[in-house]
């Protein structure tokens, strides 16, 4: 008879414990670690061809990294993304011209804050 720690356990070495010993299989959460530090690349082309005419080319370039791994490679367009980042630049143009604004009417040139008002 065999003991608990020597049962087999489908290739697997295992310890009293239960954890595996050696190079056995890790868990999604240090393959989901080891892939986002490392980083993977798949690349594919799709084409769609009719009588040896290319109708469509597709070609796809997929990059899995953390957002630390991709700054660390120079890669940070979303900083710069228009539609991801708010449209910043406009934003803070509307946000001084209030702040200014706000600033006449507090000075009490009022009369040149609502025609500014009306015509920014």
């Amino acid at each position: 008879m065999t003991s608990p720690a020597q049962q087999p356990t489908g290739g697997i070495s295992r310890s009293p414990g239960g954890q595996s010993l050696g190079g056995g299989s890790a868990n999604l959460g240090d393959i989901l670690e080891r892939v986002l530090d490392k980083g993977v690349v798949v690349a594919g082309d799709i084409r769609v061809n009719l009588l040896d005419i290319e109708l469509l080319t597709i070609k796809l370039r997929l990059l899995i990294v953390s957002v630390e791994t991709a700054k660390e490679l120079g890669i940070d367009w979303w900083e710069r993304d228009p539609w991801l980042n708010g449209d910043q630049e406009r934003l803070e143009a509307e946000n001084r011209r209030l702040r200014e604004r706000v600033a006449a009417l507090e000075q009490g040139d009022g009369h040149r804050a609502v025609e500014e008002g009306r015509h920014g």
